[in-house]
């Protein structure tokens, strides 16, 4: 039934997800929203945030044809946000996620081979951009070499323009040092912490939630890449950027110094897309809903556990 409702791209599917996500959200900041220990402005900003990143999600695939016509993706992106509502109360890595994904969607639009040096040049300052609020993010500057590999490896010009975007952020973060510390670079501009340490996970709830993550990461993500030879030969290599997106998400969480759920952050949007492909390729209904069923469970078992 849940199913049948996502199977065509309709303005009500869009409604029921951000309704979704609005609930999501106020469950997930529910004492900070009627205790007052932050700022309205601050609560409403992340909640804008997360309202244009499902807009932003649902537009980048549309327009690019990621799944077919139907809303599967922006519902796996609720469904992996309810997952770890940690992830809604961390305002830099909501604006880092944020530009990452203003990266891909410039990265991904490459398939069109129109104005590529332009859309390195965005993708790599929205990336170094992302660096500022989050260190690891800097890891998808590996999309970046996988795009030039794909799009443009015999146009030495190209290489460059990353590192064009690059120096533009650091001649702006320099400029705004200097204008308000005097002094070019701040240690604090580049918190490079990590952690291997995983005892935070040591619980009922993360070990379902985590389980059920991985089992489903895994199972999807080979049958994504098996299933890449059918796609559309010009989109193919997008379909490939957002695997390997999904794959350095997956390492920054394993590196984060922060284990709270949170750190998963970078994965919605690629997994998201990678669980809409899945979905839409599940021939036996049972077992469409029964899959997607799991997902929607396993949050709910989580909080009570």
């Amino acid at each position: 039934m849940i199913t049948s409702v996502f199977n065509k791209s309709k303005p009500i599917n869009f409604i029921l997800v951000l309704v979704f996500v609005i609930t999501v959200f106020v469950i997930a900041n529910f004492n900070t929203l009627f205790n007052f220990t932050e700022s309205i402005l601050k609560i409403l900003s992340k909640l804008l945030l997360i309202v244009f990143l499902v807009f932003l999600v649902d537009f980048i695939v549309s327009k690019n044809n990621l799944t077919q016509r139907n809303s599967y993706a922006i519902m796996a992106f609720g469904i992996l946000l309810a997952l770890f509502p940690n992830i809604l109360n961390n305002m830099d890595l909501l604006l880092a996620n944020l530009f990452i994904v203003f990266a891909l969607r410039r990265i991904i639009s490459l398939s069109s081979k129109k104005s590529i040096k332009k859309k390195l040049f965005d993708a790599s300052f929205w990336i170094a951009l992302a660096t500022l609020f989050y260190f690891w993010a800097i890891l998808f500057f590996a999309i970046i070499i996988v795009a030039l590999i794909y799009y443009s490896q015999n146009d030495l010009k190209n290489i460059i323009i990353p590192f064009v975007g690059i120096a533009t952020v650091a001649m702006f973060l320099s400029m705004y040092n200097i204008i308000l510390y005097d002094v070019f670079i701040r240690p604090s501009n580049f918190e490079r912490f990590a952690s291997l340490d995983y005892t935070a996970y040591n619980s009922s709830e993360y070990i379902l939630k985590l389980t059920v993550l991985f089992t489903s990461f895994v199972w999807t993500v080979i049958y994504y890449f098996r299933s890449l030879s059918e796609k559309n030969k010009k989109n193919r290599p997008s379909f490939y950027l957002i695997a390997w997106a999904s794959i350095i998400a997956i390492l920054i969480s394993i590196i984060s110094p922060t284990k709270n759920g949170s750190e998963f952050i970078f994965l919605l949007a690629p997994f998201s897309i990678i669980l809409g492909n899945y979905i839409e390729a599940i021939s036996e209904k049972w077992f469409k809903e029964v899959f997607v069923g799991a997902l929607i469970a396993t949050p709910i078992i989580g909080l009570i556990l």
